[in-house]
């Protein structure tokens, strides 16, 4: 079962790109610290964030959600309700990203963006930033603390752009600049963000990330794992 998207009424699109929030397949290495059912915890919190931060006013762009694994329609669509669901489909990260594009752009986007679930602080500022940005530029990056992005806006698919990255490295900025050099692409990059994905991140955002959390289990694990 698939849900199939159409560009919003401004003919922009973000992409949103979310895993079902399975303890043992979400925020893996946090999880080492952590317990892999507070870390599912977490991503739940910190992707909900994400979306509600950048929800976009009327009509100024549609977001679009890709998913994985396959199956996991169900859970998404309780998740969060409401939204159009797409099933992420690539051999890797780059792929995933690229055939997202690809649908979007397939379905009359102008302009699009995409986000994955690591930095909440990601705002609707931000994606209407990038996008106004692409009248200028080719390709817009949103570097990210640990050498990724967290978010990447084009106005016209790119496949390319994400073939040779060794992702979930240090390396993936700086390959995908190198990849719009050899392309011709003009860059803009945006203000850079911390994401998080280990415990260090967690101690680093503690005092952002303790108002999101709430009281109860999850923020006593997780400031005992950080004074540790």
């Amino acid at each position: 079962m698939k849900a199939v998207a159409t560009a919003g009424r401004a003919g922009d699109v973000l992409i949103v790109f979310l895993k079902a929030p399975r303890a043992g397949s979400v925020k893996t290495r946090l999880a080492r610290s952590i317990g892999d059912r507070a870390a599912a915890q977490l991503y739940r919190l910190l992707a909900a964030e994400e979306v509600r931060r950048t929800q976009p006013a009327s009509g100024e762009y549609e977001q679009v959600f890709f998913f994985s694994p396959a199956e996991a329609l169900p859970e998404m669509e309780a998740w969060m309700p409401g939204q159009r669901w797409i099933v992420q489909e690539g051999e890797d990260l780059g792929g995933r990203m690229a055939h997202a594009f690809a649908v979007v752009f397939g379905e009359g986007a102008r302009r699009a963006a995409i986000i994955g679930s690591d930095a909440p602080w990601v705002s609707a500022d931000h994606v209407r930033s990038a996008l106004r940005a692409l009248d200028d530029h080719d390709l817009v990056l949103g570097p990210a603390r640990d050498g990724g992005y967290y978010l990447l806006a084009l106005a016209r698919p790119q496949p390319a752009l994400f073939e040779g990255v060794a992702w979930s490295t240090p390396s993936v900025l700086t390959s995908t600049i190198e990849n719009a050099g050899a392309l011709g692409l003009t860059v803009r990059l945006l203000e850079v963000m911390g994401d998080i994905d280990t415990l260090e991140d967690v101690r680093r955002e503690w005092d952002r990330l303790r108002p999101l959390i709430g009281d109860g289990a999850l923020l006593a694990k997780l400031a005992a794992a950080i004074r540790a």
